[in-house]
């Protein structure tokens, strides 16, 4: 998600089952595809423009009511935005297809993205006028779609390790670099009610998108999700559960389920992401630190995701509509705007330029910049085909870290995977 993880990545939205994802898939492609043929018919207001996102919550809502403010004074023109929750977006976005009256602007969870560029819904956002050439490959294709562009974002996250430099300090234990400096820390700091590590391996885009730095890391594909590689990194996780260093309720947890725990004493370390810092930074008594997710070895490569949404802009029939929604999208994701928006939201700049003053202007988050250097987008191998993987990791993480064996679990998601059932 979603893992999200935008305000999204908080709480991803529970998945279905495959069969129902995969049909909704296609009556979303028919969907989007009768809109983009035909056009939009609703009544327009030539000088209001509408952006659809998921900022429902009050301070997100209110820093991008702030940045569309400036943008349409900016541009001589009016924009609003249109706020539903997360688990809504794909949903309204497909209601509004059907009825013709899509918004000039949708900001769509990048794994979601896909399924409209797919149909055809989508401008290619080159064809007007915006530019990549300050945006890292990864961030580029974060927001294609079969190598068209179609979403640009204004901040992108991704997952890093957290700990607390008391209790490790206390327990003499050094930051974990490798998968086995992870595994004999979180023992070492293991202790009564406290587990030396929490992370999601929930049933839901959360526990996937927590998975695929290890998964990524050691060499695995999702488009292989029984090679060798793959069974490894969920081996890792089972001997961590096995070490007594994970809560067996790790298979229910949402990624802010672990950042309570964190917060609460109940784990010394976690993975997540910088949507927390803000809620971490309201206990004056946490005294807590940031680093690169471990490695299987020395000297190899972080390979963390991308989370984060995407501006893009649907194909409403109306050329002129489209070419003006492509400059409030370019203005919102300018440089400076870029700037003020990640450090309000902890996220990290997509454009190089704003990153590299984020970095000055927190420090303490460098490691996220880094990893963010170094991270993938989910959706960059399989593009829509990419929900029906989750959903099989999704089940695999729950029977094989309730007794199967990784091999026998991913052997069968890779079945659902490719066959949808």
């Amino acid at each position: 998600m979603t893992a999200h993880p935008t305000v999204a990545a908080r709480r991803p939205r529970p998945r279905g089952r495959a069969r129902r994802a995969v049909t909704s898939l296609a009556a979303a492609a028919a969907l989007v595809a009768s809109a983009a043929l035909t056009g939009c018919a609703a009544e327009r207001d030539d000088d209001v423009y509408t952006v659809l996102n998921s900022s429902t919550d009050e301070t997100y809502h209110r820093w991008d009511a702030e940045a569309m403010a400036r943008c349409g004074k900016r541009l001589g023109v009016t924009v609003e935005q249109q706020s539903v929750p997360a688990s809504q977006v794909m949903t309204k976005a497909l209601r509004m297809a059907s009825s013709k009256s899509l918004p000039d602007v949708v900001q769509f969870d990048a794994s979601e993205m896909p399924v409209f560029a797919e149909a055809g819904g989508l401008v290619d956002l080159r064809t007007l006028g915006l530019s990549t050439d300050h945006v890292p490959d990864g961030i580029v294709d974060f927001g294609s779609y079969r190598g068209t562009y179609y979403g640009a974002a204004r901040s992108v996250n991704t997952l890093a390790l957290f700990y607390n430099k008391t209790v490790l300090a206390e327990a003499g234990v050094r930051t974990p670099a490798t998968w086995d400096d992870l595994r004999a820390a979180a023992r070492e700091l293991t202790r009564g009610k406290r587990y030396g590590l929490a992370l999601s391996a929930g049933g839901a885009e959360d526990g996937v998108f927590q998975f695929t730095p290890f998964m990524w890391s050691n060499g695995g594909d999702e488009r292989e999700l029984d090679s060798p590689e793959v069974v490894e990194a969920l081996d890792f996780w089972k001997a961590l559960l096995k070490d007594g260093s994970l809560s067996r309720s790790t298979v229910n947890w949402t990624q802010a389920d672990v950042n309570d725990q964190f917060m609460a004493g109940n784990a010394a370390m976690m993975i997540n992401g910088p949507w927390q810092v803000e809620t971490l930074n309201s206990d004056p008594g946490l005294d807590w630190g940031i680093a690169g997710i471990p490695v299987p070895e020395a000297g190899a490569d972080s390979v963390a995701p991308l989370g984060g949404a995407v501006l893009t802009v649907p194909r409403t029939g109306d050329d002129g509509r489209q070419r003006t929604a492509g400059r409030i999208v370019a203005c919102l994701t300018s440089e400076k705007e870029q700037l003020t928006y990640a450090l309000n939201s902890w996220m990290v700049p997509a454009d190089e330029r704003a990153a590299a003053e984020w970095r000055s202007q927190v420090p303490e988050l460098d490691a996220l910049a880094d990893q963010v250097a170094a991270a993938r987008s989910r959706t960059a191998q399989l593009g829509a085909g990419w929900p029906a993987v989750s959903l099989a990791l999704q089940s695999a993480f729950q029977s094989a870290l309730t007794g199967q064996s990784s091999e026998a679990a991913l052997k069968r998601a890779q079945q659902r995977a490719t066959s949808g059932n």
